[in-house]
């Protein structure tokens, strides 16, 4: 998670050095290859001089590979194993499996769970019938959280000191983006409110349609968001609303239930919890 600038520099126990090593890594896409310290600092907005020391103590430390042929990198296996060990520690991965499986074959839409990294939502979790979005998504890949589903009903899930600190976050990171985004997240709050998920039709991409819902648990992680998703035409607004997302929040407090979560709320005491659309306005309402 991405530090605001203030704060990394009044931070005597941040390491920037580490950080920016991370950043690095994460420069690294599912489908990229290889990547170059230029394309590495397009990315890390880090100096050029700066990324060719720390891709070569990167590679001294194992978690590069050079490829002097293409003067480009590769992540190592040092690097991958650090990802394969976090997935083998997220009981919710392996737990969920065969809930998504269900919603899959009942609504025909892929369905994932993801969490929080930065401005993001990384997949953990996918089950798919060779689904065509449009997109191509798997484990690994990265959406936003401003404009998705999955990441609308994980800001939703946030305590509110926690959910004002990401909104400002996303209001610096989009800039002049941010009055036409805050509001899609502000329908997406009376929409949580009011029934349970997310929606996002058409925001995230045109032809993508799909409903998030998040999920607690009382072990201090998370929180983690489900979506699914299909193409627009498959997944109406109507359907979203009366089929695909009481499908999803059926699944998620399931899961939620058989992980020793919270146990399901009543509608009644979730839209307590969130407030009505004029309470979700003035959540957001300072981040203008």
């Amino acid at each position: 998670m991405k530090r605001p600038a203030k704060k990394v520099a009044t931070d005597r126990s941040f390491v920037v050095a580490l950080s920016r090593g991370l950043d690095v890594l994460r420069a690294f896409q599912p489908n990229d290859g290889l990547l170059g310290n230029q394309e590495i600092a397009a990315r890390t907005k880090l100096p050029k001089p700066t990324i060719s020391r720390l891709t070569y103590t990167l590679t001294k430390l194992g978690y590069l590979t050079p490829v002097p042929r293409f003067e480009k990198y590769q992540l190592a296996p040092s690097a991958m194993a650090l990802g394969y060990a976090a997935l083998a520690n997220l009981g919710v991965r392996h737990l969920s499996e065969p809930y998504r499986e269900e919603v899959m074959r009942a609504t025909g839409g892929a369905v994932a769970v993801g969490g929080r990294d930065r401005h993001s939502m990384i997949y953990f979790g996918q089950s798919r019938n060779g689904l065509t979005l449009g997109v191509q998504l798997d484990v690994g890949s990265r959406i936003p959280i401003a404009t998705t589903a999955m990441g609308r009903a994980y800001l939703w899930a946030l305590g509110s000191d926690e959910r004002a600190a990401l909104l400002r976050e996303l209001r610096e990171h989009y800039g002049s983006r941010w009055p036409k985004l805050r509001d899609g997240i502000e329908r997406s709050g009376e929409t949580v409110a009011r029934h349970g998920f997310a929606i996002s039709a058409g925001e995230w991409h045109d032809d993508v349609a799909a409903v998030g819902v998040a999920l607690k648990l009382n072990d201090g992680t998370g929180p983690y968001a489900f979506n699914c998703g299909a193409p627009a035409f498959r997944f109406t607004e109507d359907r979203l609303l009366s089929d695909i997302g009481p499908r999803l929040v059926a699944m998620v407090r399931n899961i939620e239930a058989a992980l020793g979560g919270a146990a399901p709320q009543s509608k009644k005491q979730e839209n307590k919890k969130l407030g009505s659309g004029g309470k979700v306005a003035r959540m957001v309402e300072g981040i203008r």
